[in-house]
């Protein structure tokens, strides 16, 4: 697993000479893949593997292993706020929704709010979060199933534990009516 910072790819090379995931890996490492994506503005939890099975089973809508993600926005959130996000949006021909909203905390102009999706379309959380008329100011996904980023340092690695890695396997879909 990898604390990915702001400001680099999840590529293996890029073109326009940013920072990539790559980067952040001790090169005594076997080649490992991304598990999906963060974009470049997004930080957090990152999976890395060459098991492609185990990858597919984390990336297929269908396994509904949940993927947590704390996200500060540009105004305050009040239940209307979360309601209105946790209902399903159409966007660009695609239907995106969350398991689970809720509210984390709320500042004089912004909030902090939980976001829990089920399968991942191309910048999900930024697209149903602009749809309700907010932006997002900061993203981080703090969990994958039962994997929790934890303390991990930005830009930090380490290996799953054995009971973590069969965990991601066997991790139940979450409940949207429990936030817990």
């Amino acid at each position: 697993m990898l604390n990915k910072p702001r400001g680099i790819v999840t590529t293996r090379r890029d073109p326009q000479q940013r920072g990539t995931v790559y980067d952040c890996l001790a090169p005594e490492l076997p080649f490992l893949s991304p598990v999906g994506r963060l974009d470049k503005a997004s930080e957090g939890l990152l999976l890395l593997t060459n098991d492609t099975g185990w990858a597919e089973y984390l990336l297929n809508p269908a396994s509904r292993v949940p993927k947590t993600y704390h996200v500060k926005i540009d105004r305050v959130a009040d239940d209307r706020f979360i309601e209105a996000l946790a209902q399903p949006v159409e966007d660009r021909g695609e239907r995106l929704s969350a398991a689970a909203v809720r509210i984390l905390r709320t500042g004089s102009r912004s909030s902090w709010i939980e976001i829990v999706l089920t399968e991942g379309r191309n910048r999900q959380v930024r697209r149903m979060v602009a749809a309700q008329g907010a932006n997002v100011l900061r993203l981080v996904r703090v969990a994958i199933g039962t994997v929790v980023l934890g303390d991990l340092g930005k830009g930090q690695t380490r290996s799953l534990s054995d009971a973590e890695q069969a965990g991601v396997w066997s991790a139940p879909a979450r409940d949207p009516n429990r936030l817990d």
